[in-house]
């Protein structure tokens, strides 16, 4: 079973912090699951592949979408708040 995900910006930058955010999910899937994310322009597109049940692709494009939505409601507070930017920077 197959599932390509394809997210459209306003911009790079976001399309970019997003990409981010969830690309580290393709390197701690299971051996039988292939979850992979890219960014181009201003797209973030993922490809998810499983030999196993319609229930582990349904679940795994539930949790990608989780993180997608959890990492956009954080850019809005950071555009919300600049300070918090800062803050993150200082850590970095």
């Amino acid at each position: 079973m197959r599932a390509k995900i394809t997210l459209e910006y306003n911009n790079q930058k976001t399309a970019s912090a997003i990409t981010d955010a969830i690309a580290p999910d393709n390197f701690t899937a299971p051996s039988n699951l292939y979850v992979n994310t890219i960014r181009k322009n201003n797209q973030v597109l993922t490809e998810i592949k499983t030999g196993e049940k319609l229930s582990t692709l349904i679940a795994t494009i539930d949790d990608l979408l989780f993180c997608v939505s959890t990492a956009e409601k954080t850019l809005q507070l950071i555009a919300l708040d600049p300070d918090q930017s800062d803050k993150i920077k200082q850590k970095e």
